[in-house]
């Protein structure tokens, strides 16, 4: 089932929990139907990578893994401050992202 997802692509968020709780990152994927987002510099994870083609190196991979979307907070970019999102519908009929704390559209 696809859930409507308060991350999306491009989005500052900062981890609340696991290993790597309080660091920030910019949100490289968003994965709606698993809920997992997938977070530049964050639950880095090695992957073994062997060669296919002649001359291919092969080796050792550091690459993000997903993480729960659940486990990740929006930061706004007016007051700089980790926060939850709301929806509001502008006059014209658009809705936008507003953050919680200021009231500022994302």
């Amino acid at each position: 089932m696809n859930r409507k997802m308060h991350i999306k692509k491009g989005d500052i968020v900062v981890v609340l929990s696991g290993k790597d709780k309080g660091k920030k990152g910019k949100v490289l994927t968003v994965i709606p139907k698993k809920e997992t987002v997938i977070v530049e510099g964050i639950a880095m994870a090695t992957k073994h990578k062997k060669p296919r083609r002649q001359g291919e190196a092969g080796g050792i991979i550091h690459q993000e893994a997903a993480i729960r979307a659940c486990k990740v907070m929006h930061i706004c970019k007016g007051c700089g401050r980790p926060t939850r999102i709301g929806r509001r519908v502008l006059e014209s009929g658009e809705i936008v992202r507003v953050c919680k704390h200021c009231a500022e559209i994302i």
